[in-house]
């Protein structure tokens, strides 16, 4: 009964994007009558969803527009993540209209973030995910314009990150992307997989394996939806946790551990 007036309210104020929000709220609310108040959880994972999904596209789309222009690589990228999220044509119009806005020459972002940090803010793994995410975005056209680190470097402060734990995600983000063609075996990927998992050739075997298992744990799909990220983006998390197994191999590789 409730899954159907949510996607009738969904659809009547929020368009298309509101229909997937109001089925998932609707069927949470038809499970807390099924159940009781201990069916609430799902509710809050359903805003967050809806809130890191919204945050996604806009970020995406302020910061294509950082550096004066948005690049046709970026719109590719864009593209490109639409397709892995398996997105209807619906959805992706409304993904779309989210990233034009946020590509707005004016735009305000800061509203954006303070519904993340009320939805999200509590959550470390959707806040380090969602800035991994715009990282990429960031790449999509083979560089960083010094723009696009201003405002990802302001979008990080937002989150509670300060500039040096900043940078030091960014690093690992920019070295494990290095992985994603297949395993190597130079000297200069080796350094790589040293910053993919955040760690130095001075570190120690047990401090190496300590920081390959927080990251696995971090990437970990049950982790994620637990805590509220949409099912359909835990295979792009899972991309990125063998980007950081294909590092960590050719560490272990390397030490005989």
């Amino acid at each position: 009964m409730f899954k159907l007036i949510g996607i009738a309210a969904g659809y009547y104020f929020f368009g298309w994007w509101g229909v997937l929000f109001g089925l998932i709220l609707g069927s949470v609310i038809d499970r807390i009558r099924a159940f009781g108040q201990g069916a609430l959880n799902p509710m809050q994972n359903a805003l967050r969803q809806a809130v890191f999904l919204e945050t996604v596209f806009i970020a995406m789309g302020k910061l294509a527009k950082a550096d004066g222009r948005v690049s046709e690589e970026e719109i590719a990228h864009v593209e490109q993540f639409m397709q892995k999220l398996g997105m209807t044509a619906e959805h992706r119009q409304q993904a779309i209209a989210l990233f034009k806005q946020g590509a707005a020459p004016d735009f305000d972002i800061e509203p954006t973030l303070q519904r993340f940090m009320v939805a999200c803010g509590h959550t470390r793994n959707l806040k380090e995910m969602l800035l991994i995410y715009l990282i990429v975005m960031a790449l999509a056209d083979g560089h960083f314009h010094p723009a696009e680190e201003a405002l990802l470097t302001d979008i990080a402060g937002r989150l509670g990150y300060g500039r040096e734990a900043f940078k030091r995600l960014m690093d690992m983000v920019l070295n494990q992307t290095h992985f994603g063609g297949g395993q190597v075996t130079t000297e200069a990927a080796l350094d790589d997989a040293y910053k993919a998992l955040g760690v130095t050739k001075d570190s120690s075997d047990a401090e190496i394996k300590r920081a390959y298992r927080k990251l696995m744990s971090q990437y970990h799909p049950d982790k994620l939806i637990g805590q509220g990220m949409p099912e359909d983006m835990i295979k792009m998390a899972t991309e990125q946790a063998k980007d950081i197994q294909l590092a960590y191999d050719l560490i272990k590789k390397q030490r005989d551990l």
